[in-house]
């Protein structure tokens, strides 16, 4: 996606509450090395912070002397690179002092463009782990840039612990808020490999392996089984082995991570990252302020719907004046309107209100069963458009006022969706304004914007800010989106062709992965200026 990156406004309000502000890129040119001008690089291996220094000369090298070597493949000018480096060094560190068989490395894919090649690079810091030499099948990195550190502990040792007697599985099962045994009579069979699969990407969680029948006897179970034991809900949750499908990686994962999380969550920055990392298609989210003891009690309804629903919609509860305020405007709320219920379907963002005349169980679990059912339709958000919203040059369209204007049959209206905190929408403002100039006497071309943080549409989902779509004049209510170069002759260029360019280039994309964000490499620096989103 190009631009800066949006999530659903729920998680964009996210970045605004919790993450602080962000590093932005530099403006200094970017140069690829000419490997033909390079020094003379040998096979020597050496550090830069415990970080081995990789090239194409040392590569097999290390391969050859490290049994789990991750190497980042970074460009010297990319700003997301710069921020993880830091990161990356001390994960480094720390493995080297624990002396683990797993070695951290990075490359220059800038200068290095064999290597680059060779391994399908495409955006910029991108990971890969390189196990006992095996140089063809390299596996991607999958966790998060804080936890590079257990990541590699899980893959440079058994995934599970044996758990061998009661008095072991026991202190285990205590050992945290949440453990994850597995049950298997033959710890070789296929879902047992399954479950060790799964055990090496769920490094935030401890998992046991057990064998001994009386363990299973100990336990209440005769047949294969995982069980997740945790300090909270219902105490432990069992997931038999089917014995004809046997065990699905993605389906335990999934299940894992949802029964991980407490049946309500609470909206806190300790938990936020929790909450959206599950990956559950709803959220029904109930606003309090936690100091009204009148409003306290309205969680046992919102509990006792919760059950329902596990794995399908998440209950999260939001204290308005605490860690919650900063989401509200975001969802059209004040304190003042507290308490009150949304479900947000997050693949689109669609916004669901309930009436507020009661917040019994049964009226919750009603209401959340019609918005899974299509039966009710999305609450939508709109600013009141302003005086004078017909007779600037950029004319500003609101939720109410966009049908009229976008799909006028007699108009070609091109139209700005925006963010206000975006730096990619701040950097193109004057762009589009000197766009509005030119063709403010034209009667058949309208230049709109509109910000979709305080305007939501029936139809029209927007993923990315700036977003540009180009609506021709005629029946058919059509939509084109523009994805070309952001500047007035290329805008100009599309407007007099009809709402098309004769040879589009590619867009410029830019990818975030949960605590690194990365950058195309055939982003040239120039354009790297506040590539992230703009959090302060």
């Amino acid at each position: 996606m190009r631009g800066c990156r949006a999530r659903l406004v729920w998680l964009l309000v996210l970045s605004l509450a919790w993450l602080g502000p962000a590093l932005g890129g530099e403006e200094e040119d970017g140069e690829v090395v000419d490997e033909e001008e390079a020094e003379v690089l040998s096979d020597e291996l050496r550090e830069e912070d415990s970080v081995l220094v990789l090239h194409e000369h040392n590569f097999d090298r290390a391969l050859s002397e490290h049994r789990l070597l991750l190497v980042e493949f970074y460009a010297p000018w990319c700003g997301h690179c710069q921020r993880l480096a830091p990161t990356f060094a001390r994960a480094a560190t720390v493995l080297r002092n624990e002396s683990s068989p797993a070695q951290l490395g990075k490359v220059d894919a800038t200068a290095q463009a064999a290597l680059a090649n060779e391994f399908g690079i495409t955006s910029y810091p991108t990971l890969k782990l390189f196990r006992d030499g095996n140089r063809t099948h390299p596996l991607a990195y999958t966790g998060r840039a804080a936890g590079i550190v257990r990541w590699m502990q899980r893959r440079a040792s058994p995934s599970a612990t044996l758990l061998q007697d009661a008095a072991t599985a026991a202190a285990f099962v205590s050992s945290q808020d949440l453990v994850v045994v597995g049950f298997f009579k033959d710890l070789e069979g296929e879902a047992a490999q399954v479950f060790y699969e799964v055990a090496s990407e769920l490094v935030d969680v401890p998992f046991g392996v057990v064998k001994a029948a009386e363990l299973f006897q100990a336990y209440g179970l005769s047949a294969d089984t995982v069980c997740l034991f945790k300090k909270f809900d219902e105490g432990r949750t069992d997931f038999p082995v089917d014995p004809a499908r046997g065990l699905d990686a993605a389906e335990l994962t999934r299940l894992l991570r949802v029964h991980s999380l407490e049946l309500v969550m609470e909206f806190t920055n300790e938990t936020s990252d929790e909450i959206f990392s599950a990956k559950i298609p709803h959220h029904m989210l109930l606003f309090l302020n936690k100091s009204s003891s009148a409003q306290l009690a309205l969680q046992d309804g919102f509990r006792a719907a919760a059950g329902s629903f596990r794995g399908e919609v998440l209950f999260v509860v939001v204290d308005v004046t605490g860690f919650g305020a900063d989401v509200l405007p975001f969802f059209g709320l004040t304190p003042a309107d507290a308490p009150t219920l949304r479900l947000v379907k997050m693949e689109n963002n669609r916004k669901y209100r309930m009436d507020q005349d009661t917040f019994s169980d049964t009226a919750i679990r009603t209401f959340i069963q019609a918005v899974l059912d299509g039966k009710v339709k999305p609450h939508l958000m709109s600013a009141e458009p302003p005086e004078d919203w017909d007779t600037r040059p950029v004319k500003v369209l609101v939720g109410k006022t966009f049908e009229q204007v976008a799909f006028d049959e007699t108009k070609n209206v091109f139209v700005k969706f925006y963010a206000p905190w975006c730096s990619h929408c701040q950097a193109m403002a004057a762009a589009w304004e000197e766009l509005g100039e030119r063709y403010k006497d034209h009667e058949d071309i309208v230049i709109a914007e509109l910000d979709s943080t305080a305007n939501e549409l029936e139809n029209i989902t927007i993923n990315g800010f700036p977003t540009l779509h180009y609506f021709p004049a005629g029946p058919g209510r059509k939509m084109v989106e523009y994805k070309s170069a952001r500047d007035v002759e290329t805008f100009s260029k599309f407007l007099e062709n009809g709402g098309t360019l004769p040879e589009e280039p590619p867009a410029v994309s830019e990818t975030e992965i949960p605590g690194m964000l990365t950058t195309s490499p055939d982003t040239p620096p120039s354009e790297l200026k506040n590539r992230e989103e703009k959090r302060s």
